[in-house]
């Protein structure tokens, strides 16, 4: 699943590639990922000129003067540039027709992505993105705002850094990777998580972040970024994914568990 490392390199490229690009047309081949009225949509859109793509957490805009398309890549979705003459591929879901004869493609094999139309003006007070707490290197991120956040809290802190409401653009890969960083126990209850610790988390997760957005996210498995990009944040990791391979800082076995559901990698003897 994308995290905010590799949706701000989605975002990179199509700000470099779509920016003054005008819609011609749109097509729906699978229209369950337009959440907002799909016949409003297409209407509004249609002769719209693209001005900027930006993001927030895990949501890119991708912004048309008075109106932006919020969009949610979800498990799999990616976007692709194409020749308007080049041959569907399955699972293209969403097809904008551009007008120097190229196609913005939104492909997305399990149709778990989503887009809305809204006004631009109202991008930060939207359902989807008010509830939405700060990015991991924002600098109003405080050790002091995670303590307050979960110093009440008997969920594990793996649980907890995955919420979006309470900072926003984490996902597994990277929770795994700050917390070894942390030296926090994933299972480790909020409530017991001092302040102290929590400064590790923010320093460490805003490190990580930066690194991994230098090098175009990770690439594991099914998910590369889209448009061909490929992320080499993977070279770095310390312990996703490297279930019963020493642990580089002390040599102990990393060991793989599961917290609320997700697979969850961690050095038993570095996050006691």
């Amino acid at each position: 699943m994308p995290e905010i490392a590799e949706v701000r390199t989605v975002k990179k490229v199509l700000k470099e590639k779509l920016v003054g690009r005008t819609i011609i047309n749109i097509s729906y081949r699978y229209d369950g990922i337009v959440k907002s009225n799909k016949e409003e949509f297409k209407k509004v859109l249609i002769g719209k000129t693209i001005t900027d793509v930006d993001n927030f957490g895990k949501w890119l805009f991708i912004k048309l003067g008075e109106y932006t398309i919020l969009s949610h890549l979800r498990m799999e979705g990616k976007y692709y540039i194409k020749p308007t003459c080049e041959e569907y591929e399955k699972h293209e879901h969403i097809i904008f027709n551009l007008d120097d004869g190229t196609n913005l493609r939104y492909k997305d094999v399990r149709k778990f992505g989503v887009m809305y139309l809204v006004k631009t003006k109202d991008i930060y007070s939207t359902a989807e993105i008010v509830k939405l707490g700060l990015e991991p290197d924002d600098n109003k991120l405080t050790n002091e705002y995670i303590y307050n956040k979960i110093h009440s809290s008997n969920k594990p802190i793996k649980e907890l850094l995955l919420d979006q409401t309470i900072i926003n653009g984490f996902g597994n890969i990277y929770v795994d990777e700050v917390l070894f960083a942390s030296f926090i126990l994933p299972t480790r209850l909020g409530n017991t998580i001092s302040l102290a610790e929590c400064d590790r988390i923010k320093k460490e997760g805003s490190r990580i972040i930066k690194k991994a957005t230098s090098c175009g996210g990770t690439t594991i498995r099914s998910y590369t970024s889209s448009l061909g990009v490929e992320g080499t944040y993977q070279k770095y990791l310390k312990v996703h994914t490297k279930q019963n391979q020493k642990c580089p800082t002390c040599g102990e076995l990393i060991k793989k568990i599961r917290v609320g559901g997700r697979g969850t990698y961690y050095c038993p003897k570095c996050q006691k």
